[in-house]
């Protein structure tokens, strides 16, 4: 293992006693003083950043020119549906005069929420059923899924898990991750751990050290991955001190989420350098999504442009049909129309699976154009991107 285990323990254990009271030398006599009597720090760039996020509908309606489907959608989503929050460095991108802009369409909430289709779900992947313990979700025999927190810097409205995120609930204490930490130890067979929520980077550095510190107690979990969008959304959180706290923990790999070439800004460049040059591999999974990247001009663009930023373009991801996304979601049909036209015009390295995460939790399934024509004992009939048909001849069965 990369990671010093002593002293990932070390520094859990260390990290703890910092939270508990605090001993204070006055004169030669130490005196005891309480967490909330300790000197108080600035609040880092980011979580100030955090505060000044735009979440009521008053607030969004002086920054934006709302559309009358925009401002009865975000009074919906004030008063019950899945919360509103945009930070200032995605509203900065964003176009405010647009309301088809296609950063604009994935945060700010719109009248269609409230619509129901055919094949609209509460939990599209069955989280719910396969909760192996409180906050832990395995779908797989080799990985398992920890919920650590229900917040994220910014609500997406095609949102997986809007049935639960912004719920008011936060982080979740290291005590009630517990269970599910003794799960993971009791079964070995669990080698990977996706740390998710919400976003896991939007809790403290402490706290996330803490929980990544307790998983690498776990000798059987090889890898850890961060699933956290604020790359996109928040890239001030990706700071030097971010980083050198999580180095000791690797190998812990980086599973991001851009949807537009638009959100590659210089300040997410700047995020995903850092990153990178720590030693986290980052890959990247886009959903695609109606009238905001069903294109393959736009897709092959963020594709190659993460390429560039040294950034795995992973997976797109067909939309999970969740309760009120049939507006952003595209038929299977035409995303795999959108794929197709992109087999054969990017490198390798820059063209990623297109995936269906199959209702119920049942598992990711890839798909794409049928290149396969023909099948017969020993040959096969292949058509190429450039339409060409081609037989690949078997060689003879041994003996």
């Amino acid at each position: 293992m990369a990671h010093d285990e002593s002293a990932a323990r070390r520094s859990s254990a260390e990290l703890t006693r910092a939270g508990e009271s605090q001993l204070v030398a006055i004169g030669k006599k130490p005196v005891l003083r309480e967490p909330d009597e300790a000197p108080k720090r600035a609040k880092p760039r980011w979580m100030r950043e955090l505060q000044r996020s735009i979440t009521s509908v008053d607030e969004l309606a002086k920054r934006l020119g709302l559309s009358a489907e925009e401002l009865e959608g975000a009074r919906r989503a004030e008063q019950a549906g899945l919360p509103l929050r945009i930070t200032p460095h995605s509203l900065s991108l964003l176009d405010r005069d647009d309301a088809s802009c296609p950063l604009r369409r994935q945060c700010v909430p719109h009248a269609d929420e409230a619509r129901e289709v055919p094949g609209d779900l509460v939990d599209p992947l069955g989280e719910e059923a396969h909760e192996a313990a409180p906050h832990l979700v395995q779908r797989y025999p080799d990985r398992a899924l920890l919920l650590v927190t229900d917040r994220c810097a910014l609500y997406c409205r095609f949102c997986t898990r809007s049935r639960m995120v912004g719920d008011g609930g936060g982080a979740v204490p290291l005590a009630r991750l517990e269970p599910a930490m003794r799960y993971l130890a009791a079964h070995p067979e669990v080698r990977d751990v996706i740390v998710s929520g919400g976003d896991p980077l939007t809790l403290s550095t402490d706290r996330l050290v803490r929980v990544l510190a307790r998983l690498r107690e776990i000798p059987s979990i090889e890898t850890i991955r961060l699933a956290t969008r604020v790359p996109v959304t928040l890239p001030s959180r990706i700071t030097a001190e971010l980083v050198r706290a999580l180095r000791p923990y690797h190998p812990i790999w980086v599973m991001t989420h851009f949807n537009h070439p638009r959100e590659l800004a210089a300040a997410n460049l700047r995020a995903l350098t850092r990153l990178v040059d720590a030693g986290f591999p980052i890959n990247n999974q886009t959903v695609m999504l109606r009238g905001i990247n069903d294109d393959a001009e736009v897709l092959a663009e963020l594709f190659r442009k993460l390429v560039r930023a040294r950034v795995r373009p992973y997976y797109i991801l067909q939309a999970d049909p969740v309760r009120g996304t049939g507006h952003l979601r595209t038929s299977l049909a035409h995303s795999i129309e959108v794929y197709g036209k992109l087999q054969g015009h990017l490198t390798g390295i820059a063209l990623p699976k297109l995936i269906v995460d199959t209702p119920g939790g049942m598992g990711k399934v890839p798909v794409g154009p049928e290149w396969i024509v023909e099948r017969a004992p020993g040959r096969t009939r292949l058509r190429t991107h450039r339409g060409v048909e081609v037989d690949y001849v078997d060689p003879p069965e041994p003996g």
